[in-house]
């Protein structure tokens, strides 16, 4: 399994490296085609369940909030969450018998869970498409370097916490959610967190409070991101959401701490770093 683990690994960071510094139609492209894996794993956790969501509706509000987000559509983007929520009740309501409204809470819960989080990488690595930024490793498009902050900070975040937990953790953290996480291992994660983030923000040329504040604030979001995608597989009785990704599992096993923390991320540099 470990060995498994590290090939994926070997082939899928230089992947990862090209996609996100390219950018354009193949970073919006490989971010929709996650976006659509991770529905079908909800949609067949939910089946696990024996909840029926609805996979059409699903479907259609990923590709629609992900393209609102490629190109910029606020408030497109607003209309097509309102159509999401109007269809899934209107679905509830012609087909009572075989969707009620457990099924249609489902599908919003899930539909709204995958696609707004993966639409934030699309409006964080689109973030000033014509300004570059001068880093240590060469020119670095905007989005692109605030985007590497992010995968950094949680990338550091969870080896940290699994390489503390694991040698000296003793204390739990959420037993009833993801027994082998612990305090000590937290505290790991927002350490190697603040670290790596401020390493990729001195790469960057990104102040040294921000970077500290953005550390911070990843070192927290991952691991709530790790546990909510814990619970809902706690919910649905399975041990992984999938196997696309041989010895990871599935993408929501991959991405669930980045799905809190690019949006974290998204808003700090929006707020208080501007772009």
């Amino acid at each position: 399994m470990l060995g498994m683990r590290i090939l994926t690994a070997a082939i899928g960071i230089p992947i990862a490296i090209y996609i996100i510094n390219y950018g354009a139609w193949l970073f919006a492209a490989a971010v929709i085609l996650l976006a659509l894996l991770a529905w079908h794993e909800f949609y067949k956790m939910m089946q696990a369940k024996d909840i029926q969501v609805h996979c059409g509706i699903g479907l259609m509000g990923v590709i629609l909030v992900l393209g609102c987000a490629w190109l910029g559509n606020a408030q497109e983007l607003v209309m097509v969450i309102l159509l999401v929520v109007l269809a899934t009740i209107a679905k509830s309501v012609v087909s009572h018998a075989k969707f009620g409204m457990t099924d249609a809470a489902f599908t919003v819960l899930g539909t709204l869970y995958i696609s707004l989080p993966f639409a934030h990488l699309l409006l964080l690595r689109f973030a000033s498409p014509h300004e570059y930024i001068q880093t240590a490793l060469g020119a670095l498009s905007v989005g692109a370097a605030y985007l590497w902050l992010a995968f950094i900070g949680t990338w550091a975040s969870d080896t940290l916490a699994y390489f503390v937990g694991s040698t000296l953790g003793r204390h739990k953290l959420c037993p009833a959610i993801s027994p082998g996480k612990t305090y000590e291992g937290a505290i790991g994660g927002l350490i190697g967190s603040i670290a790596g983030v401020s390493i990729m923000g001195w790469v960057s040329g990104l102040p040294l409070v921000h970077t500290l504040l953005l550390g911070l604030l990843v070192g927290l979001a991952a691991p709530l991101g790790d546990l909510a995608e814990s619970a809902l597989k706690r919910f649905s009785g399975v041990k992984d959401s999938g196997n696309v990704l041989p010895g990871h599992g599935g993408v929501l096993d991959r991405f669930d701490a980045i799905m809190f923390t690019v949006p974290v991320v998204y808003y700090y540099i929006r707020t208080f770093v501007g772009y």
